[in-house]
């Protein structure tokens, strides 16, 4: 085993420690919280340790540097299953390119890309499985569809072909204290229950990110979005090594 590979299988282990006790505490079964190893800017190296460490979703915010990534491995390991997800802000240019190598994608805030994705999803794959972006903080910098107007765009979403809209995604302002951290969380989780009690059939958060994951898994987070304490401090995008 490389020291890389100890590295990360520590980390790992330590995140994976972190969603066990946050979910326990609050009387849910850890396995019911999906993580995902934030992998933009880190290598295929990076990857692959991860992976033989067990790791198998991966999420990736440029779409140039994911399928770089995804093409490189999928020809170096075919037999490794790792499921890829997009998790960055998406141009209407990019959206081909994401349709074709990404199992998911994370950030839907607008119906055009949503469409786009749909009519660009090569036929002889799976479906899609795609969440909408809420901007649960109101930041005007921030990515996301207001929550007002959240419901008539999953519902959009739901009705599209070659898309399988799993749930909802929040990105919120960052906070240290706890209860402040939930409060954004607590209005994605009630958007999502309503749009489950409207009928729409959802079973994904995305929510929570090294720093808060914890205030996420107690307000029903699936998948938690890890990165820095897995693969440490980022480099610059363009240093990154694929």
């Amino acid at each position: 085993m490389s020291s890389l590979d100890e590295t990360l299988q520590a980390n790992i282990g330590r995140v994976i420690e972190r969603i066990s006790v946050a979910a326990r505490a609050v009387g849910r079964d850890p396995r019911t919280v999906r993580l995902l190893a934030v992998s933009k800017t880190f290598g295929t190296e990076a990857v692959r340790a991860a992976a033989r460490c067990g790791q198998a979703d991966f999420g990736e915010n440029y779409v140039q540097e994911g399928v770089a990534k995804i093409v490189q491995l999928r020809e170096r390991e075919p037999r490794r299953a790792l499921r890829w997800h997009f998790i960055g802000p998406i141009q209407s240019n990019k959206t081909a390119d994401i349709a074709t190598h990404f199992d998911w994608v994370h950030s839907i805030d607008r119906l055009k890309i949503a469409q786009r994705l749909s009519s660009q999803r090569p036929a002889g794959m799976a479906d899609l499985d795609v969440l909408v972006q809420v901007n649960v903080s109101g930041e005007a910098s921030k990515s996301g569809v207001a929550v007002d107007a959240a419901s008539a765009l999953a519902h959009a979403v739901a009705r599209l072909p070659r898309l399988r809209l799993r749930g909802l995604m929040a990105i919120p302002e960052p906070e240290d204290e706890p209860l402040r951290q939930r409060a954004p969380f607590a209005r994605l989780r009630a958007l999502f229950e309503a749009l489950r009690a409207g009928g729409l059939d959802l079973d994904t958060l995305s929510m929570g990110m090294s720093g808060d994951l914890e205030a996420a898994i107690v307000e029903g987070a699936t998948i938690v979005r890890v990165g820095t304490a897995i693969f440490g401090a980022r480099p610059a995008p363009s240093m990154a090594r694929l």
